[in-house]
């Protein structure tokens, strides 16, 4: 069934502003937190995996059997960035899955980098989907989970019953290797992603103040310069969408497990680009959104225009008037409402 009523492999774009969804929030969504249904409360519930190799912290709302949702977080972030939406999808039906990936907060370290390539943080999905009998799900990811949940949709194309993209679009492979089109765009510029090639550079730099190196990449300061100069100027504040308290939990699991875990997804870029040479499946064919900011500045180096080069089933951008990178965090009505109108035209029984 189709989610949006478009022929297939038609792209629909739309720009949203906040007033525009007040009536659809209103309608779809509970307050935002734990979820009541009359005399029940869901909380979501945390428990360890062991698929994989690895051992995966998961938190985990809604019923066995249901059809499932598997949420991945980006960098630097943990399932807890999905706090907003896994008790809202639980409470509309269905069973939500957000793990800490590998490399994250009470999940496995593994020491060697290529741990860390795309076969081993899909087959964490597959994994964890084997782990509640479900053969197949609905993926979302956020930034480097954007990457990750659409290469599931090509080395698991079996598993994929739809898929959600939020400030990465889902995009092919490139013609040259990642790094080597970095080099040559950025030249003798500062670009994060390069600076944090180098195994032990960007992780010292960024765990000397693992709270600072926090506060300064949510406002998105840290991914301009390394991390050891901006030390002397002083801390942006704490964006408006995120507490003290929820600040504070970011900055003490950072601040015991460090930064290498989710730095070394990165300097599988290239490699990852060598496995992914020929996939299982060529293109995405199930139903697809993209979410994004629209003053997110990812949006700037991310070749958005060859979407529908990968994707050739039907794929919904929606562009959110304002937005920023960290979108689940930063609109959680808007993405909430969004997801569950994407999710209520699937067919998922």
């Amino acid at each position: 069934m189709k989610s949006d009523g478009l022929p297939e492999g038609t792209v629909d774009e739309v720009r949203l502003g906040t007033f525009e969804l007040d009536t659809a929030v209103s309608k779809l969504l509970p307050r935002r937190g734990r979820v009541c249904l009359g005399e029940t409360v869901i909380t979501p519930t945390e428990r360890l995996v062991d698929t994989n190799g690895v051992r995966l912290r998961v938190t985990e709302a809604g019923e066995r059997g249901a059809p499932v949702v598997v949420l991945a977080h980006g960098f630097p972030e943990l399932a807890y960035s999905w706090r907003h939406q896994i008790p809202v999808l639980a409470d509309a039906g269905y069973h939500v899955i957000a793990p800490d990936q590998r490399g994250y907060g009470d999940s496995s370290h593994p020491e060697a980098v290529d741990d860390y390539d795309i076969v081993a943080l899909t087959g964490d999905v597959a994994g964890l989907l084997d782990d509640v009998g479900a053969q197949r799900a609905v993926v979302v990811g956020h930034d480097w989970g954007s990457p990750v949940v659409t290469n599931f949709a090509l080395l698991h194309p079996d598993r994929v019953a739809g898929l959600v993209n939020l400030s990465v679009p889902p995009v092919p492979r490139s013609s040259e290797r990642p790094t080597d089109i970095w080099r040559k765009t950025f030249g003798d510029h500062f670009f994060y992603i390069l600076y944090f090639q180098e195994p032990g550079v960007a992780d010292a730099d960024l765990g000397r103040d693992p709270r600072a190196s926090l506060q300064r990449m949510l406002a998105l300061e840290g991914f301009t310069a390394p991390a050891s100069e901006l030390a002397d100027k002083p801390l942006p504040p704490l964006p408006e969408w995120m507490s003290q308290e929820e600040f504070d939990h970011y900055a003490d699991v950072f601040t015991r497990t460090g930064f290498t875990g989710g730095l070394n997804w990165y300097r599988n870029f290239d490699r990852n680009w060598e496995l992914t040479a020929s996939t299982p499946a060529a293109t995405v064919t199930v139903p697809t959104l993209f979410i994004a900011g629209s003053a997110d500045p990812v949006l700037s180096f991310t070749p958005r225009h060859r979407v529908t080069d990968l994707v050739t089933g039907d794929y919904r951008e929606v562009l959110l008037d304002g937005a920023g990178h960290w979108l689940q965090q930063e609109r959680p009505d808007e993405v909430n409402a969004l997801l569950l109108e994407y999710l209520s035209g699937l067919e998922l029984a």
